[in-house]
């Protein structure tokens, strides 16, 4: 039998057991719609989640306690909750010394209360130096920034974030107002504009930032820093400016053995690859997961195909016994079966696109965030290949049921 003439059989059988055909197919497309729909989003929050590191800058280093082992997508102790003290404000005056760099804060950060009249939320707050905003690409959209003489002089003052502001203060505006944190009372002299998520997933939006000082005195009590942050000179490279930190660090820590160094240095490119390989390794897990249900989707073909084949022996009987061999039963039976999955396949791909149009829409209207619209070639690519690979894996055995059927005992079939 020529292929074209397999083809139209399939159609006009799939055609007659039209409702039934539907109904068999729905299990493909949402299977696939499932894929797409997980893969796009899952690309669309890499590219968010990226897009948000790399808008702090390209020349901005983090220094974090705790050795890495010499690996740049190793977890320092310090970001697995591991107290390191080994982080001071002697390293940060070493690293104001150097010509390559042109901002230094130290970091020590904390959780506490944030009070104002009836309204508190716990929140994350971090002590720096003046220099924490410009580092951190923080913009003041009410009052200004703490200043230097705030830093030394211990003065209880915070900038917060807005979304911290309108939680707390409503419509009102914060600027000058006291506000606890924790047990200490702060004057709030500037409120953050919409800030996201930066580095580390902290919620800049949520965030409240106070004098280094205070941070450490009398909200932490503590003399070690829990990162510092560094805005390299953009006349000289990144890479240059991490081997001179490199330096500083082992000659302020007596370090002579470089798989000893009690310290980690990131890049931003560091931070957004190793953010790239996570949410790309998360995406191919819930692509998988939403296979399952091209698997059942795929059952349910074979069980129709069998369903089918049972129904049709007195055809599959008239065919042989009219010059029909095993090899064009066989074809006939798995051109239905691909034919099923592939019609299945293609409207998955235009209901996932659909899907993931509307997850755009819905993220882009309701929310500030910068989510871009995201439909990967591959998903599409996948999608064609698994719903034709299910159609031949799922059609083979009810198409090799129905051509080893015997013409006699098929014609005899009631």
């Amino acid at each position: 039998m020529r292929i074209r003439d397999s083809f139209k059989t399939a159609v006009t059988s799939l055609n007659h057991a039209r409702s039934r055909s539907i109904l068999t197919m729905l299990g493909i497309v949402i299977g696939i719609a499932s894929v797409i729909v997980l893969m796009s989003i899952g690309n669309s929050a890499q590219a968010l989640i990226i897009g948000q590191v790399e808008s702090v800058g390209s020349n901005l280093i983090f220094v974090l306690p705790g050795g890495s082992n010499g690996s740049k997508f190793s977890s320092p102790a310090a970001s697995q909750g591991i107290i390191i003290k080994t982080l001071t404000q002697t390293d940060v005056n070493a690293f104001l010394r150097e010509p390559s760099i042109a901002r230094a804060t130290g970091v020590a950060r904390g959780s506490a209360a944030a009070v104002y009249g009836a309204n508190n939320k716990n929140v994350s707050y971090e002590g720096g130096s003046a220099d924490i905003f410009p580092i951190g690409n923080l913009n003041v959209a009410q009052g200004h920034t703490f200043t230097k003489a705030d830093v030394d002089g211990y003065n209880h003052v915070a900038v917060i974030g807005s979304k911290l502001a309108a939680t707390l203060f409503g419509q009102h505006n914060p600027v000058g107002k006291l506000m606890r944190l924790g047990n200490i009372s702060v004057q709030i002299v500037g409120v953050l504009g919409n800030a996201g998520t930066g580095a580390f997933g902290v919620d800049q939006d949520n965030l409240v930032i106070i004098p280094i000082t205070v941070a450490q005195a009398q909200m932490l009590g503590i003399n070690y820093l829990n990162t510092v942050e560094i805005q390299a000179d953009s006349q000289y490279d990144i890479a240059f400016v991490k081997s001179r930190l490199v330096s500083i660090l082992r000659q302020n820590h007596s370090i002579t053995d470089p798989n000893k160094d009690d310290f980690t240095i990131q890049t931003q490119a560091d931070i957004a690859s190793l953010l790239g390989n996570i949410t790309s390794i998360l995406t191919l897990f819930l692509a998988a997961i939403a296979s399952i249900s091209l698997v059942v989707g795929g059952i349910g073909i074979m069980n129709i195909m069998l369903v089918s084949v049972v129904e049709r022996t007195r055809e599959i009987g008239l065919r042989k016994a009219v010059g029909a061999t095993e090899g064009d039963i066989l074809q006939q039976f798995l051109f239905e079966s691909v034919l099923l999955t592939f019609i299945g396949g293609l409207v998955g791909i235009a209901f996932g696109a659909l899907l993931t149009a509307g997850v755009w829409l819905g993220v882009t209207h309701l929310s500030t965030l910068a989510w871009t619209f995201q439909l990967p070639l591959s998903s599409i690519l996948i999608a064609v290949a698994v719903s034709t690979i299910s159609g031949l894996v799922f059609g083979i055995y009810p198409a090799r049921q129905a051509a080893k059927k015997s013409p006699i005992d098929s014609l005899r079939y009631e």
